[in-house]
């Protein structure tokens, strides 16, 4: 597991997020989802904290797994996705023209998104535990 650090803060916020295409229409083909991972490297370039680690299509949706850092909101960095990549999309591909007109983007506008985390029982665990464990720094503290 690594840990990514800003000048602040040391994190792990790793999330599942899935954008589904407006109205499920089946957009997505090789070349289609070429060009899309472009528009997330653009992305990158001008967002260097958002990482995609692995990224995944469907014919009507995406699925990504992405670390975010914790001054980001998970909203606003959907947000940026959604924008880039379908006006991109759009001015590229005539046929997304032709089936989105009218409308400014391609995206539904909800999306999906889970949280990918450290082992949830071992948290737990460390969570109620905490001041149980004593392991004598608090009796070094008070001597």
């Amino acid at each position: 597991m690594e840990y990514s650090k800003q000048a602040h803060s040391v994190y792990f916020c790793k999330y599942h997020t899935v954008l589904v295409t407006k109205y499920r229409r089946q957009v997505f083909n090789k070349g289609v989802f070429a060009y899309f991972m472009i528009k997330l490297k653009e992305i990158n370039k001008y967002y260097p904290e958002i990482l995609f680690e692995s990224v995944n299509h469907d014919i009507d949706h995406v699925h990504f797994l992405v670390s975010i850092p914790p001054k980001m909101s998970v909203g606003s960095v959907v947000r940026i996705i959604k924008a880039n990549t379908s006006k991109g999309m759009k001015q590229k591909f005539d046929f997304l023209k032709e089936l989105y007109w009218g409308t400014d983007g391609i995206w539904s506008d909800g999306y999906f998104v889970s949280t990918v985390g450290l082992n949830e029982e071992t948290i737990r665990a460390y969570v109620e535990n905490q001041g149980k464990e004593d392991t004598g720094q608090a009796m070094l503290a008070l001597s």
